[in-house]
């Protein structure tokens, strides 16, 4: 079993921190913005005046998940391919924007893709070895997999209602516990990988 590269460390140290800052700095920048009620996509709308500084953090965004999905080696494969696919798919959202007035069928699929594979990813990278490190051991990958898988459907059926008000809200706390879960898992395995080395070394 292979480790966690260091590319996949530093990207997951940077991937919630900028992806907190985009909307967070992109929302003040627009008068009347509204984040409880109002999507992340809404800031990089075509119409948004900060259209070309969300649409910028999202495309990091999307790069920091490839390089996570390239680099965390001790993920089993499909795990990392539905990282990398999560990844392109955000891509994706960003070259089809939603519009301020209306909706972009391509953009809600490429987003709805990406919440899914960001939800479902620790099924696909669970290990079975008795070596593994636990956090992609069975039982928390699976645990891991259905509390997102139920966030993630909950903000979708939220997003969904075309009345209501808190979609800004569900979308935010969706993103940031996805964002933060597979930059904490990479973090701790590589430094638990590290400390290993460091005591087989002594």
């Amino acid at each position: 079993m292979r480790d966690i590269g260091k590319p996949a460390m530093i990207a997951a140290v940077i991937g919630p921190i900028q992806s907190v800052s985009g909307w967070l700095i992109s929302g003040a920048l627009v008068a009347g913005y509204d984040p409880v009620v109002l999507t992340i996509s809404d800031l990089a709308a075509v119409e948004s005046p900060t259209h070309l500084l969300q649409s910028s953090f999202f495309i990091l965004g999307g790069t920091l998940t490839i390089i996570a999905a390239i680099f965390a080696r001790t993920f089993s494969m499909p795990g990392r391919v539905a990282l990398f696919i999560s990844g392109l798919c955000t891509y994706g959202l960003t070259i089809f924007p939603t519009p301020l007035e209306g909706s972009s069928d391509l953009h809600r699929l490429f987003a709805i893709s990406s919440f899914v594979l960001s939800a479902g990813w620790p099924l696909f990278a669970m290990r079975f070895r008795k070596d593994a490190p636990w956090l992609i051991r069975p039982f928390f990958s699976i645990t891991a997999t259905i509390f997102q898988t139920v966030l993630a459907l909950s903000f979708l059926a939220v997003w969904a209602d075309d009345t209501s008000t808190t979609v800004g809200a569900w979308e935010r706390v969706v993103a940031t516990s996805q964002v933060l879960h597979i930059s904490l898992v990479i973090i701790f395995i590589y430094r638990q990988q590290r400390a290993s080395k460091q005591l087989q070394a002594l």
